[in-house]
């Protein structure tokens, strides 16, 4: 790639690839695709939003390297991830042509990532599977690792795969299209991994929240490559979260019971994951496993990014409950990790029910 571009590894012996990050990133693509020696039909997997703004673009840029693309749009939102609409996908994949070696392209945030890694690891057994996130989440978090799924009505994700993408193209521009609630709930992901492996990441936002905010490019760019570098590193060690990977899920389990009993759409991931870190907090400082302080200052900091740090409409006893729903829960046992300090973690399954409704009751408005 070309040196304007950074460039982290995610290391999987033959499931290796490359994320490229930088202004203009797509511009790698024809090149990339050139190389891999893909079936001439492709299916871009994109939403309502995204599509009308940059389909078109990647569409030109695949038929440069001689691969024609349809184009699935699917209605932007959480309720896409589903199996219904992974059905007309499907469809339209068929329709198109597709064999074993053509590309399933995301073009899109977290749910069209989700939901095009889905159908790639599932059409014809597995077809090659490229990531062009277009969201700050999406770039430091889903697009990155391989997890693709869709929701069920009594959870969320419960029905995927780990499949890895054998790229990603993160360009820089594409975020001057984002509302600010967008480039918000990004950031919540990205104050997690200054929780669970970096305080310096942590510290930087807490100095540099204004020019972060205002999407300072060098600001921006800097914590993408943290992030992604957090995140390769792990899923390098741990691709399917047998042990380290899960310390990614700092925040998430409050935040899946947040998404489900507020209803999917009222709080997108991001701002879910704020207040599962404040729970994740809480309950850490209950149990005087947490340094003085550290629940304010991720309370502050969520703030100070336009996060939420309360959930509305959400009763306790509703949110406990779905929380033996999550994918994580094992024998009826729920996993939390939780943070001594920044930059460290500890996951345990022994939290009395006490302290975890009392946590939720905190986070509650």
């Amino acid at each position: 790639m070309k040196k304007d571009f950074d460039t982290v590894r995610v290391e999987l012996g033959p499931d290796s690839y490359d994320i490229v990050i930088g202004r203009n990133a797509w511009n790698n693509l024809p090149e990339f695709v050139a190389k891999k020696e893909y079936s001439r039909n492709a299916l871009i997997v994109t939403d309502t939003n995204v599509g009308p703004l940059y389909a078109e673009k990647v569409k030109s840029l695949l038929a440069q390297a001689g691969i024609r693309a349809a184009v699935a749009a699917v209605p932007a939102g959480e309720a896409s991830k589903s199996l219904t609409v992974a059905e007309e996908v499907f469809t339209r994949a068929i329709e198109g042509g597709l064999d074993r070696r053509s590309p399933v392209i995301a073009l899109g945030g977290g749910v069209v990532g989700d939901l095009g890694g889905f159908i790639a690891a599932a059409y014809m057994r597995g077809v090659p599977f490229i990531q062009i996130p277009t969201s700050l989440l999406a770039d430091v978090d889903s697009s990155v690792g391989g997890k693709v799924a869709v929701n069920h009505r009594l959870g969320k994700n419960l029905i995927g795969a780990f499949y890895q993408p054998e790229g990603v193209f993160i360009d820089l521009d594409c975020l001057k299209t984002l509302p600010p609630r967008e480039i918000s709930t990004g950031l919540g992901e990205i104050i997690k991994y200054g929780i669970i492996s970096d305080g310096e990441l942590f510290a930087y936002l807490e100095k540099n929240s204004q020019a972060v905010k205002a999407l300072d490019l060098e600001a921006i760019r800097r914590l993408i490559l943290r992030s992604c570098q957090i995140k390769a590193e792990v899923v390098s060690r741990d691709e399917k979260e047998s042990g380290l990977r899960r310390i990614l899920n700092y925040g998430h389990t409050m935040a899946h019971a947040v998404e489900k009993e507020a209803g999917y759409g009222r709080y997108n991931h991001g701002e879910a994951v704020a207040i599962g870190m404040v729970c994740a907090a809480h309950i850490g400082a209950a149990l005087k496993l947490s340094d003085e302080g550290l629940l304010e200052r991720i309370e502050e900091l969520c703030r100070r990014l336009g996060l939420p740090t309360r959930v509305e409409n959400c009763a306790v006893d509703k949110m406990y409950a779905a929380i033996f729903h999550d994918k994580k829960t094992v024998n009826g046992v729920v996993s939390w990790v939780l943070a001594p300090c920044l930059g460290e973690t500890v996951i345990t399954g022994d939290v009395p029910e006490e302290i975890v409704k009392a946590a939720m009751a905190y986070c509650c408005a």
